[in-house]
């Protein structure tokens, strides 16, 4: 009793030490997971590793804890696999890769005279697969540390009961080890598990398992060993499940692990391991007591029923997002805008389509100057104006479209044509009086030319308003005075005939 006090709590120093010092060297080597929002170090897990392994190989030199043959294997297997890891972790091997050599390790510490050919080999691919689930699990802060110490502390009460001390003081040493790793992996994270310290746990918690399982029927023997890695396994499932069904690649990376859903869902970061670790707590002890006999082992159907319903509830959960049509990825008529791990697409051409049409029915893209484009107005003499002004928005703007001293746009072509040519298109080409800037001394200004815009009078115009101008547009350069105002066209045509009698 007394050692195994002493042997956690140097396990959970020991690993809380190491993972405090491999943060540097890992930043400085570029060893980091960035499949998070900020590069975490990787080498959390080999502090974990390191931790676990001295302690237990100190306590069979010493004596005090010498380990059995059995427990001995999974300690060598175990530190093989996580040797792979950190090959991993370094190289980034294929998934492949790390299953089949996990899978190899696997075979060297199931016990087959127990177990048979065929239940050895169910048990060698059960523990490649929950070691690769534990991987999994590494997707977030604090998710894998959580659920390898409660699933190592059911594994640990298991073996305890069958009289397996060694297994059970490992266990306890893994489960400190852990511990101690939290510390730094809790949100936010200092130190991440990498591939190193997930296979390693995954591996030795389901070799454990195994072990205390073996010679039990096959039927409780299966609900033991799922209650034991339940939230490996839901993830796991979740996770191939939700990929095979959007079309995606399972070795495709993404979010849409199981604390991913769960942040979709509301949560914060700590509540997305917090969960995961309730409901670990929950399937350990069903699983605990169904091996001790305190509880049947349909039983834990209910827990296989949990499990289902989770996955099938967060598998409605949309992590993937919508793809951007293939017109948008250009960059040209797209809006883009990223949401957590993904891009969206948001396509506006059927905005910029309505507002340029708006734009051509009312003129507002030419402007009064006639440089920007726009249908032509044509003066009584015959000659080309400038091109219609856009639609003022001023205050001292005619609402129907035409601007103090011009004839609104609908009225060029009625008003003007019909008008002036009867009454004074001779009597304007006769006589032109001074005063119109644009045209030079002598020519007539030209509201004149416009005797039909008494129809429409306009507002009073600001004094820092001008005519022509468009509010929208730049203003006119000081070349061109604005002329004073004048009066209407029929007064102007009485008097230019005053003028031309004497």
């Amino acid at each position: 009793m007394l050692y195994g006090i002493a042997t956690a709590t140097a396990a959970l120093l020991l690993a809380a030490v190491l993972s405090a010092l491999f943060r540097v060297p890992a930043l400085r080597l570029g060893l980091v997971d960035r499949r998070r929002v900020r590069p975490v170090p990787l080498l959390g897990g080999v502090a974990v590793v390191v931790s676990t392994c001295l302690v237990a190989a100190a306590g069979g030199w010493t004596g005090t804890a010498p380990l059995g043959e059995g427990v001995g294997r999974v300690l060598a297997a175990g530190a093989g696999v996580a040797v792979l890891g950190l090959v991993a972790d370094v190289w980034r091997l294929r998934n492949r890769i790390l299953l089949v050599g996990t899978a190899v390790a696997a075979a060297f510490v199931v016990p087959y005279d127990e177990t048979g050919l065929l239940g050895g080999v169910a048990a060698v691919a059960w523990i490649a697969c929950v070691a690769a689930a534990f991987r999994g699990l590494d997707h977030a802060d604090g998710v894998a540390g959580t659920v390898g110490v409660l699933t190592a502390f059911g594994a640990g009460a298991c073996a305890a009961a069958e009289m397996m001390d060694d297994l059970a003081v490992l266990l306890s040493i893994l489960a400190a080890a852990l511990t101690g790793f939290l510390m730094h992996n809790w949100h936010p994270a200092r130190i991440a598990f990498g591939a190193c310290g997930s296979l390693f746990t995954g591996f030795v918690l389901a070799a454990s398992a195994v072990l205390v399982r073996t010679g039990y029927d096959p039927g409780p023997t299966a609900a033991v060993l799922f209650a034991l890695t339940a939230t490996a396994s839901v993830d796991a499932v979740l996770v191939v499940l939700s990929r095979r069904l959007a079309g995606r690649p399972v070795r495709r990376r993404g979010p849409d692990h199981l604390a991913h859903r769960l942040r979709r869902l509301g949560l914060t970061p700590p509540g997305a391991a917090v969960v995961p670790g309730a409901a670990t707590f929950a399937a350990v002890l069903v699983g605990v007591l169904v091996h001790t006999g305190w509880l049947a082992p349909t039983g834990a159907l209910w827990t296989a029923g949990v499990a289902l319903a989770a996955v099938l509830g967060l598998l409605r959960v949309r992590v993937y997002g919508t793809r951007r049509p293939a017109g948008a990825r250009g960059g040209g008529t797209g809006a883009h805008r990223h949401t957590g791990f993904h891009t969206l697409g948001t396509t506006t051409s059927a905005t910029a389509g309505a507002r340029t049409s708006a734009d051509d029915a009312y003129g507002t893209r030419s402007r009064a100057d006639g440089r920007n484009g726009g249908p032509a107005l044509r003066l009584p003499g015959g000659r080309k104006g400038s091109k219609a002004p856009g639609v003022p928005r001023g205050p001292g703007a005619d609402p129907r479209g035409g601007t103090r001293g011009e004839a609104p746009r609908g009225e060029v072509r009625g008003g003007v044509r019909g008008d002036v040519r009867g009454e004074a298109r001779g009597e304007v080409r006769a006589q032109r009086m001074p005063g119109d800037a644009r045209s030079g001394p002598g020519q007539v200004p030209r509201a004149q030319r416009f005797p039909s815009a008494e129809r429409f009078p306009s507002t009073p115009q600001p004094p820092q308003a001008r005519r022509g101008s468009v509010p929208d547009g730049p203003r006119r350069s000081s070349e061109h005075p604005v002329p004073p105002p004048q009066q209407s066209a029929s007064s102007q045509l009485r008097e230019s005939l005053r003028v031309r009698d004497g």
